[in-house]
């Protein structure tokens, strides 16, 4: 009874939020400038989210995220301008498409360990960059546009639900388990008979996978993207999501990155000191929490850690 009354809270609770931003939406009480501010912080978690599986439960450190993303932007982007194919489904085929190629450059790289992965990852997602930048029927440098800005909130809001709910339910099951093993002592792990390999790939692919749907909602959001929308430094910012969030907290990477994403635009007029602001933030919430808000608890977790220290002061 107790799971199906949580069940049942998560699903209420999901349907409400809906409701409520698709009615801000609707009325015009968020104007198309926030509406795109919360669709951005939508695919901010859903990027947040996909990396902290394999980041953040399994413990190897991705560079490359930001490459997937641009596979599968590009494959989108690239369907939804040259064919007929509808929009979605071309965000589907270019997310298996990051899938594949995650898959042939996984194998290789995830046998590397701590840094040398990390290092394989970047360089991964910098080769990923130039290919695309010399491919001329992606428009090269110039980047691709006129694509259908087809990406609306109900679309990337059930995006995301989707993404928590498959990575929470794999880090709830005896996958997510083994998952873990491997990012607390993969010796001792392989030594208890889980296979490591097996399981970093599973978390590479879903990482990679929602990384790949990430891009297309992202592409068909903008109407244009061009290559430098990907290079390394949008791989540390999705990094920065999952660290400050807490490496092995869903809720974590979740408030992160929604955090993030509207902290530019709310200190966009101080101009060039923005960045400054935005930094100091992150160095003081590091300095206090190094291992981010949430560290590897969720917030359900902290909430009940809460409840009890009230209790034994009263």
């Amino acid at each position: 009874m107790k799971k199906y009354k949580k069940l049942i809270t998560w699903v209420a609770l999901i349907i409400c939020a809906y409701l409520f931003f698709s009615f801000l939406i609707s009325s015009g009480i968020l104007n198309r400038y926030y509406s795109r501010i919360l669709v951005s912080c939508c695919i901010s978690v859903i990027l947040a989210v996909s990396l902290n599986l394999i980041t953040g439960f399994t413990g190897q450190l991705s560079l490359g995220h930001s490459g997937f993303m641009a596979i599968g932007a590009y494959t989108s982007a690239y369907l939804s301008t040259t064919t007929n194919i509808p929009f979605i489904v071309s965000i589907i085929i270019g997310a298996l498409f990051a899938t594949v190629i995650g898959f042939l450059v996984g194998l290789p790289t995830l046998k590397l360990k701590g840094d040398y992965f990390a290092i394989a990852t970047l360089g991964i997602c910098e080769i990923i960059r130039v290919l695309i930048t010399n491919i001329d029927a992606l428009g090269g440098a110039r980047g691709l546009s006129s694509i259908p800005r087809e990406t609306n909130f109900t679309l990337v809001y059930f995006a995301m639900v989707l993404t928590i709910v498959v990575i929470a339910n794999i880090i709830h099951s005896s996958k997510g388990r083994s998952m873990i093993a491997i990012r607390e002592n993969e010796i001792a792990a392989e030594a208890m008979g889980v296979n490591t390999t097996k399981y970093k790939i599973m978390a590479f692919l879903v990482s990679v996978f929602f990384a790949g749907i990430a891009g297309g909602l992202f592409a068909h959001q903008n109407g244009f993207i061009q290559p430098t929308a990907f290079n390394f430094l949008k791989s540390i910012e999705i990094l920065t999501f999952v660290v400050l969030g807490g490496m092995g907290s869903i809720s974590g990477s979740i408030i992160a990155a929604i955090v993030l994403t509207i902290l530019p635009e709310a200190l966009r007029s101080f101009a060039d000191l923005r960045m400054i602001f935005y930094s100091l933030a992150l160095i003081i919430v590091m300095i206090f929490r190094p291992k981010g808000l949430f560290g590897n608890m969720e917030i359900t977790d902290v909430l009940k850690k809460f409840k009890k220290k009230s209790k034994a002061k009263e």
